[in-house]
């Protein structure tokens, strides 16, 4: 690892500011703080686990403004985190052993899907719809699936988690997007503590980006929790988009 100077500090900070900002509001935080860490000399394997330190910061913020703003009930969803929890540390303990080749190649598509139904289903989120499933069996089933995924891989559960609940559960976006930062948190924390297990985080340079992300998260929640769900759906489509183009270059190109 190359030797920090105060510019690749502020660097960092600003990075974590600008996916705090960004993830709060869609999820995809981390097609920003994974470059950034990369670009100031942190090896893949660190740059993995150091984000990894940054991020529950953030999405932990975020969880506590929209639980305050009444977006989400952790009475309800509470099981939903118990089962990402179970999940995520599967899906961190068979990373270790196993290829993630077949992710890298089916995220994008995945993602793609994603932005397609959110373009062409123009109300999508508009408001509170009758549910697909009951709100038991849907916690465990997408606690463990996108539990797994996130600490196995990890690009775009923010928004796989969203519009499962937009969805499956009927819920608006601003209600998802709420609801989505619980899990995002714990499937974070998670695979966190195998990254400190393994000796593979910086804690400096996740503390120093940690701080910009607590502040563009503040930013980016209190957009959300003031404007429509229709503003919700356009900062979706611009992330999500965005995050198709960074994993179709890396993965394909």
């Amino acid at each position: 690892m190359t030797e920090m100077t105060l510019l690749s500090y502020i660097f960092i900070f600003l990075g974590g500011l600008g996916a705090g900002f960004i993830d709060a509001i869609a999820g995809g935080g981390g097609m920003i703080t994974i470059p950034v860490l990369l670009s100031v000399g942190l090896p893949p394997h660190l740059a993995l686990g150091t984000n990894k330190l940054q991020s529950p910061f953030g999405t932990l913020t975020s969880s506590l403004l929209y639980g305050r703003s009444g977006l989400f009930d952790f009475k309800k969803i509470w099981p939903g985190i118990l089962f990402t929890f179970v999940g995520a540390m599967t899906g961190t303990l068979l990373i270790q052993r196993i290829s993630a080749d077949f992710l890298e190649k089916a995220v994008p598509l995945l993602l793609l899907g994603i932005f397609l139904y959110t373009l062409f289903k123009k109300d999508m989120g508009a408001r509170i719809e009758k549910s697909r499933m009951k709100t038991l069996p849907f916690l465990i089933l997408f606690g463990l699936l996108l539990g797994f995924y996130d600490g196995f891989f990890g690009p775009g559960t923010g928004s796989f988690w969203t519009i499962a609940f937009v969805t499956v559960m009927g819920m608006n976006l601003k209600g998802a997007t709420g609801a989505t930062k619980p899990m995002n948190f714990i499937s974070n924390f998670t695979a966190l503590i195998f990254f400190l297990i393994g000796g593979n985080v910086v804690i400096t340079v996740g503390l120093i980006m940690a701080a910009g992300q607590v502040l563009g998260t503040i930013i980016g929640a209190r957009l959300v929790i003031k404007h429509p769900p229709r503003f919700v759906r356009y900062a979706l489509l611009i992330i999500v988009g965005a995050t198709i183009l960074n994993t179709f270059r890396q993965f394909y190109f």
